[in-house]
């Protein structure tokens, strides 16, 4: 259920919510093609492609499969956003073969005063799932503290929006099948029909759009954009792909970042749990901020929500809420309502709108939250971000559950969370039916003598518990990773955490290492 979503803003205008996104991504993240040892060793690339020219134009306005929207404005410092296109092998195993191409979003560095150029700044903004090129742009904290040394550059990961973006379902089956609420074994149904799409309409890609690749994506990336080392930012799901590039490429690593990190310890179920209890705690603690602000709050006492929030799932799961679309709020999308607004502190006030809304037999504002996280728009279009998760998740990973299996799990993951446990489970099922063999239960990232990266944990991320920050430091290496913590709420602490968005921009900026064990309130 859960996506590994990175930015959002979420603003109440009115009695209606404008719902402005930033990165995605998508249903649980579930392992990478992992590797025992040191890293395997890559044929050789052509020098068609490391040594390709690659061709900047103003960017056009975002596809929708990257989301849509307006062609981005400059930066405000007049620097206008470019893209381009770059070229990779569709097989690594096989460079001289078939190409694809990836779409590629940068600012190029205006360096003020005695600031000299570093390089080229790489962001993935997690998912799996979301378009760099369309998210970038949004991100202001780095344009406006970052763009001074560093060309930002971010990319469409292959597979996602314009990078050989995989395509299953249309628009209208997609409503149809998220209107409906099946038990098990038709979720088991539903997914294999969807694979078959997917097999149908992007059968040639779904082989290499895992992680292992994207990675090795980035390295051919760095190669053409003239970097000696890869400075990368990843968050959320970006995190996975930063600890795996570090791992393949330890002597290329750069000045790097990882925030809101995914705990590259845990196979596929023990992660859907860890993000079951995750929002729930996140869930709990918008209950107990929510009390305390009398005149908005819906609920006399966090116990009173946690009650009338299970009479809510308990109703919409019996008989969906109306809406003035005329499309009807579901169970599972209440709940993916919910959870759109647990990754931002700022959100809490929009979910108690929507809640009391709902509670009074309107679940128009819910319903908008749930396309937010499904990222369909205000005109029935999805973008590609649903099926390139699927289609990622399930090359990285091997496991392939069963509705018995579920079945079984199932009082666990509600014990974890009443709210999320049941969708969270279900959530397993995803790669039913596909068409493709997954590589490993958890990603290799181990990385002996990368240079030292920074990592970042939130002891209130509902998507990547902070365990999992102890964790990626942990198996980066000794010397390598170097974890920092913050005592807050939400997911990505970049731009969020005064301290912690310092602690980066040192380390980004001026080469300056946080000390292991750093502790942000």
């Amino acid at each position: 259920m859960p996506r590994f979503l990175a930015l959002r803003t979420i603003s109440l205008l009115s009695t209606s919510l404008l719902l402005t996104l930033g990165a995605t991504a998508c249903s649980p993240d579930k392992g990478d093609a992992g590797h025992t040892g040191s890293a395997p060793s890559a044929a050789v690339l052509p020098a068609s492609l490391t040594s390709q020219k690659l061709n900047w134009q103003p960017c056009q306005a975002p596809s929708t499969a990257q989301g849509g929207g307006a062609a981005p404005g400059k930066l405000p410092d007049g620097t206008a956003w470019e893209c381009a296109n770059l070229k990779a092998p569709l097989d690594y195993a096989k460079p001289a073969g078939d190409t694809i191409d990836l779409a590629m979003i940068r600012a190029k560095a205006k360096a003020k005063g005695d600031g000299k150029r570093i390089g080229s700044l790489v962001f993935n903004f997690g998912g799996p799932g979301a378009s760099g090129v369309a998210t970038l742009p949004g991100y202001p904290q780095a344009a406006r503290s970052l763009h001074s040394q560093y060309d930002l550059v971010s990319f469409d990961p292959r597979g996602v929006g314009n990078s050989a973006g995989v395509t299953c379902l249309s628009d209208k089956e997609l409503d149809e099948q998220r209107g409906e609420t099946p038990d098990l074994a038709g979720t088991a149904e539903q997914n294999k029909q969807t694979a078959a799409a997917c097999a149908k309409k992007s059968g040639k890609v779904l082989p290499h759009v895992g992680t292992e690749s994207a990675a090795r994506d980035m390295d051919l990336m760095r190669q053409v954009l003239g970097d000696a080392k890869l400075h990368y930012f990843g968050i959320s799901y970006g995190t996975k792909l930063g600890g795996v590039y570090a791992h393949l490429f330890p002597k290329h690593v750069g000045r790097t970042v990882l925030d809101a990190v995914v705990d590259p310890t845990q196979d596929a179920v023990q992660e859907s749990l860890g993000q079951a209890k995750g929002f729930q705690l996140a869930l709990d603690n918008y209950l107990a901020h929510c009390v305390k602000t009398p005149g908005t709050c819906p609920y006399r006492s966090p116990e009173d929500g946690r009650r009338r929030i299970a009479q809510l799932l308990a109703k919409t799961g019996k008989q969906p809420l109306p809406t003035k679309s005329g499309r009807k709020l579901t169970k599972e999308q209440t709940v993916l309502g919910i959870a759109a607004t647990l990754y931002s502190k700022d959100a809490w006030p929009a979910l108690s709108v929507s809640l009391s809304d709902a509670e009074q037999g309107s679940g128009d504002n819910l319903l908008k939250l749930a396309d937010s996280y499904l990222s369909r728009d205000d005109k029935g279009h999805y973008s590609n971000t649903e099926s390139a998760s699927t289609a990622i998740n399930c090359a990285d990973t091997k496991r392939r559950a069963t509705p018995k299996e579920v079945q079984a799990r199932l009082p666990e993951f509600r014990k974890a969370s009443p709210v999320f446990g049941e969708l969270t489970a279900t959530g397993l099922l995803g790669c039913t039916g596909w068409p493709v063999t997954g590589k490993a239960d958890t990603p290799e990232v181990s990385a002996p003598g990368a240079a030292p990266i920074v990592v970042i944990g939130n002891a209130g991320d509902p998507a990547t518990p902070v365990a999992g920050a102890r964790k990626m430091a942990e198996k980066l290496g000794k010397g390598v990773g170097k974890l920092l913590t913050v005592k807050g709420e939400g997911h990505g602490m970049y731009g969020v955490n005064q301290c912690a968005t310092k602690a980066v921009n040192r380390h980004l900026l001026d080469g300056k290492v946080p000390a292991d064990g750093t502790v942000c309130s």
